[in-house]
């Protein structure tokens, strides 16, 4: 079979990814974004059969994942998958719609607007930007003050990521967050996110360990991954004070090395296996 995967840079999961593939005797094409030029006269790519999406830029998976659905060549994951992924304001409408938990969330798109649903959330809010990962520009708000001079900083930087105001309740989790990952229709992995900071993320220097996959994360899980009709996709769980569990992102391209040394699971090998299958049978 051959497989292409879109990547740009080679990571840790990216190396294990192509490893893994070519074990189980996969004719691998490496698809770099940084050099292909799409021509939309002519499918470029008919010399793949299936293409794994390992794109760190959202533009780029968004735009090449929609020409190669118009090629016909299937990709994991999909565009659509993509589509409502790589934005969290669609993520949680997707969410919302059903039924899944999610923090309270309210989208404005002028600062004063955004005042108003701040106030009426409560302090604190988290202030984050619809697209983006690693933990990177959320700010937790405080008090009006703070929150005047974050609105007016977003609106004078002005453009599509900083004109819309996407504020979420701020949930005092308990020093972590739990994080899964969803393979069809199987959870591989949760595993806990520890930090003494309010960010958990492994990025910004969280500490992973295996967490219990109990019946509620399987649940919530597979539900969120259905929800944005992802395949491969990251769930990311906040703990409430009450012991529910909301969904909070839904990541399309998770990074797992953190995983690896917490769990010992063969991710790679496991996500190869799933391309292999759904190139067969479509699901």
């Amino acid at each position: 079979m051959k497989v292409g995967v879109l990547c740009s840079r080679i990571r840790v999961e990216e190396k294990l990814l192509l490893a893994a593939l070519r074990a189980r005797g996969a004719d691998v094409v490496r698809l770099d974004t940084r050099e292909i030029v799409v021509d939309v006269n002519r499918p470029l790519l008919n010399e793949v059969e299936i293409v794994l999406v390992r794109c760190m830029s959202h533009s780029r998976a968004y735009y090449l994942t929609a020409w190669l659905a118009n090629l016909g060549i299937p990709t994991v994951c999909s565009h659509d998958a993509i589509r409502v992924c790589g934005d969290k304001l669609l993520t949680s409408v997707a969410l919302q719609e059903a039924g899944i938990p999610i923090p309270e969330t309210r989208v404005a798109f002028t600062p004063d607007a955004a005042l108003k649903a701040v106030e009426t959330l409560g302090y604190p809010v988290v202030l984050k930007p619809l697209q983006g990962s690693w933990g990177r520009l959320l700010a937790r708000i405080s008090d009006r003050h703070a929150a005047e001079a974050l609105l007016e900083h977003k609106s004078t930087l002005g453009g599509i990521p900083h004109n819309v105001f996407y504020i979420q309740q701020y949930l005092d989790k308990p020093g972590r967050d739990i994080r899964t990952l969803v393979v069809g229709e199987r959870v591989l992995y949760a595993i806990y996110r520890h930090s003494d900071h309010w960010i958990t993320n492994t990025a910004l220097g969280g500490e992973t360990r295996a967490c219990p996959i109990t019946a509620q994360i399987v649940e919530l899980s597979l539900a969120a991954a259905r929800a944005v009709k992802g395949i491969i996709v990251a769930v990311d769980l906040l703990e409430t004070a009450d012991g529910r569990l909301v969904v909070n992102e839904v990541n399309h391209t998770p990074e797992f090395r953190g995983a690896l040394q917490a769990t010992g699971i063969d991710i790679a090998g496991d996500i190869a296996d799933y391309v292999f299958h759904f190139a067969k049978e479509g699901s």
